[in-house]
């Protein structure tokens, strides 16, 4: 895979796909992590004196434009963090798109209007997806590819425009193939992996390739229920997926053929319903048992013997992964399982991996210094699919 090191930006049209979907309340970014993680990118490229032009898709519009997803924030935010003006684009092909970059001298950056405006940035249809990636291709001169959090989609963008353009991979997916590279091919014992999250059925891949590679898997969030109910236990109303206990029975069973240890949950955070988020304060949440969690009552975050446990088996690792909430964090009632996690990450000496989505917020919202762990991911979904051994279709195209 080739880096911005190979490329001769000085003076070209240089089309860099980041990852900017950042979360929004109205017209305000509540986390711009991602805007963040595409810096050192642009800024190289800039500074090279390439006419950087940014393309990043927002939300899920359904392939026409939509004021509630429109990259203007995102736009404003970048200039704010490069300390100059960003010219912003209000299409992605059309002629606000032609003439904003027409307009760019060398060392200058423009971004264009989520890519997601268009149907084919998306499409299954292979011709629609190329004659988008066309169009694309005739702003720029060269690809630079650092979305790592939509390498795992086959988008016009992502997977078909590379193949247009001369390119490269930017800095943050070169780094984020290194950081996986370690979780996989060079591992450091013992490793152990922590997920979380609502559904098992997101994580059933990852589960069955790090059967092969770590040496304990701690479970929590509202996926531990599923395991829980697996193993015999009473569950009450908490988020259970009945189909997966058959898959979940097999993945214990050879976890303990292999000697890979299962961690679950011995003590829950468990309420009547499901809290207000935007209350302060939960409906009388109690600490009841991991196996037997009374019918009218949910589970909604690991207990407090749970999270000591937790802490211990974490340890002595020395090679973490970590994806997915212990339970609901954004309340303050249930935070505390999620937030004994990344404490036990910070206060570790291991290579500690926080794999992008719910576990990047959670850091950032629970008040961590992101320079305590290894590496915060900013792909979630690319990360769990690198993880499962799945081929990632914009990897594939920065490799050709």
């Amino acid at each position: 895979m080739k880096t911005i090191d190979d490329l001769d930006v000085s003076g070209r049209r240089v089309f860099v796909r980041a990852d900017l979907n950042v979360p929004l309340d109205g017209g305000t970014i509540t986390d711009d992590g991602r805007i963040r993680a595409a810096l050192p990118t642009i800024t190289r490229l800039a500074e090279a004196g390439a006419k950087v032009i940014v393309a990043s898709h927002l939300g899920r519009p359904k392939g026409s434009p939509d004021p509630r997803f429109s990259l203007a924030p995102v736009a404003g935010r970048l200039g704010e963090l490069l300390g100059q003006d960003v010219a912003f684009a209000s299409d992605t092909v059309g002629e606000s798109a032609a003439s904003t970059v027409a307009a760019l001298a060398g060392g200058q950056v423009a971004v264009l209007e989520n890519l997601r405006f268009n149907a084919g940035e998306t499409s299954k249809d292979d011709a629609e997806r190329a004659a988008f990636a066309d169009r694309l291709a005739a702003l720029a001169d060269l690809y630079v590819g650092d979305g790592f959090g939509a390498v795992h989609r086959r988008h016009a963008s992502v997977h078909d425009l590379p193949a247009r353009l001369p390119h490269a991979a930017g800095e943050l997916i070169a780094t984020e193939v290194g950081v996986l590279r370690r979780l996989t091919d060079d591992v450091s014992r013992p490793y152990a992996v922590v997920l979380g999250g609502a559904k098992v059925s997101d994580k059933l891949g990852v589960i069955e390739h790090l059967l092969e590679r770590a040496d304990r898997i701690l479970i929590g969030g509202g996926m531990a229920y599923t395991f829980l109910k697996a193993q015999g236990h009473e569950v009450g109303s908490s988020l259970l997926q009945e189909d997966q206990i058959p898959a979940v029975q097999g993945y214990l069973k050879r976890a303990e053929e292999r000697g890979v240890e299962f961690v679950l949950p011995v003590d829950v955070v468990a309420a009547a319903e499901f809290p207000d988020l935007g209350a302060k304060t939960a409906t009388d949440p109690v600490i009841v048992a991991a196996d037997a969690i009374p019918a009218e009552l949910m589970g909604l975050d690991i207990g407090p013997r749970s999270r000591e446990l937790y802490a211990a088996r974490l340890a002595d690792a020395a090679t973490v992964f970590w994806n997915g909430p212990m339970g609901v964090f954004e309340h303050p009632d249930y935070a505390e399982g999620t937030r004994t996690v990344a404490q036990a990450l910070t206060d570790s000496s291991a290579f500690t991996v926080v794999g992008g989505g719910d576990s990047a917020a959670a850091v950032r919202i629970l008040g961590f210094d992101e320079k305590a762990f290894g590496h915060i991911s900013t792909g979630g979904g690319a990360s769990l699919e690198y993880l499962e051994g799945k081929t990632l279709p914009g990897l594939a195209a920065l490799e050709d």
